[in-house]
């Protein structure tokens, strides 16, 4: 059945078999590649739960063609956001609030604190990158691997790698532009 709940189908229970054949049946690979993938995400069941209730919200309104593929971009969407949502309001139980420390110690806390926030940026920038270009600017500026063992990694050729990072580096320039952000370093910022 490869047709997607909706007006196309007679019965609620229709839906219920096209959801059971083309979307839960992928449920062991859909858990397998969020572990594998996304290992900071806390809670991979409510990302899947929530994955479906996307897919069934979006199926009863539109025609998806391939119910596997949309099911994982719609769960890799969620994973990022639960990753990045960890990263900027981690969850830390306190016994008592009087034994935190208010004044911070250190000389520069605020350098610190400037260059946290341009981390975030460039997170939330490289986030908005096509899958792909992410993925070659992840491997060969962040990771440091050479052109060549990143192009060899990726199955891509060395002009590839070249063209997707030098996307990534335009998108990443505009990204921090549009949000006032002279540069990513300290000796850029000032």
């Amino acid at each position: 059945m490869d047709l997607p709940p909706g007006s196309d189908f007679p019965s609620v229970a229709h839906q219920a078999q096209w959801f059971s054949d083309e979307v839960h049946a992928h449920d062991s690979r859909l858990r397998s590649y969020l572990r594998g993938s996304f290992p900071a995400v806390r809670d991979v069941e409510d990302v899947i739960q929530e994955s479906y209730l996307r897919v069934w919200k979006a199926a009863a309104s539109q025609r998806i063609r391939s119910a596997k593929s949309f099911l994982f971009t719609v769960a890799r969407r969620l994973a990022i956001d639960h990753v990045r949502h960890g990263r900027i309001s981690p969850i830390e139980s306190v016994g008592h609030l009087a034994a935190l420390s208010v004044i911070e110690d250190k000389s520069d806390l605020i350098a610190d604190v400037g260059r946290r926030e341009r981390l975030d940026l460039l997170a939330e920038a490289i986030s908005e990158l096509p899958t792909r270009c992410r993925e070659v600017f992840i491997v060969y500026k962040i990771r440091g691997v050479s052109r060549k063992a990143a192009a060899a990694q990726l199955r891509l050729s060395e002009k590839t790698v070249e063209v997707h990072t030098a996307r990534a580096m335009r998108h990443c320039e505009a990204f921090f532009r549009r949000k006032g952000v002279k540069g990513l370093f300290d000796h850029e910022s000032r």
